[in-house]
């Protein structure tokens, strides 16, 4: 439509009272989510590592482990497919149970790497991440292209990643590492960026809800993987 030739009022997008309002209030949403889902997602790591049974359980039992890793992989790709078939309640229950069943999945870190090690690599990943996103959510800059040329990039690592698991080659873990840490500092800004101008976008109270769930599991997934990107960096010599 050319809102030049009309008299009607474009859709507002960026800009008004209004939806710098709703933008702000989607963004909180998203962090206090975000933050929550890493909270379940800690005590359930820490609650399987402390338990020898709920370690067999998980671990021992062939089944359950790859029952858990495709549980993940399913619950990724088809949450944000049936998005707008879902409630709002629903939604944010899937994301939950996907942060329960990531700490259970996280739990051997206690097991491989020294508590004080983690807890360094987790600051310095609260630190980076918060400074990215912050930058993601103020930058003036359109950083769509570079969250294409992201997406290839992870793809990559990914490649890279299962080569490595055949191969155990440790310079090329130590590079994938590296690679993985610059890959998701950048994803931060992008995804960060991407929720602010969905936010901003629309208005509709429940699309907004369900958009603040989503938004909290793209940035939550950012942070965990910057976080153990930085602990098989930090966590290289500390390893039992």
């Amino acid at each position: 439509m050319d809102y030049n030739n009309s008299r009607m009022t474009p859709p507002p997008y960026m800009g008004g009272h209004e939806v710098v309002t709703q933008t702000n209030a989607v963004m909180r949403r998203v962090y206090v989510r975000m933050f929550i889902g890493l909270l379940v997602s800690a005590f359930c790591a820490l609650g399987v590592a402390s338990s020898p049974a709920a370690m067999r359980f998980f671990f021992g039992n062939q089944l359950v482990f790859w029952g858990m890793l495709i549980a993940m992989l399913a619950m990724a790709f088809i949450l944000p497919a049936r998005l707008a078939k879902m409630s709002s309640g629903a939604v944010l229950g899937c994301f939950i149970a996907y942060s329960a069943l990531m700490g259970c999945w996280l739990a051997p870190i206690f097991l491989v790497y020294r508590l004080g090690t983690i807890v360094y690599t987790l600051f310095i990943t609260a630190g980076t991440f918060g400074a990215m996103s912050v930058y993601g959510y103020f930058t003036k800059s359109d950083l769509s292209k570079m969250g294409a040329y992201l997406m290839m990039a992870l793809f990559g690592l990914i490649i890279a990643c299962v080569v490595n698991i055949f191969w155990a080659n440790s310079t090329l873990e130590w590079i994938i590492s590296i690679v993985g840490v610059l890959i998701f500092v950048g994803l931060t800004a992008w995804d960060t960026q991407q929720v602010k101008r969905m936010a901003a976008a629309n208005l509709a109270p429940e699309l907004a809800d369900k958009l603040a769930t989503m938004g909290a599991m793209n940035l939550y997934l950012d942070f965990i993987n910057l976080f153990l990107f930085l602990l098989r960096i930090f966590g290289g010599g500390s390893r039992d």
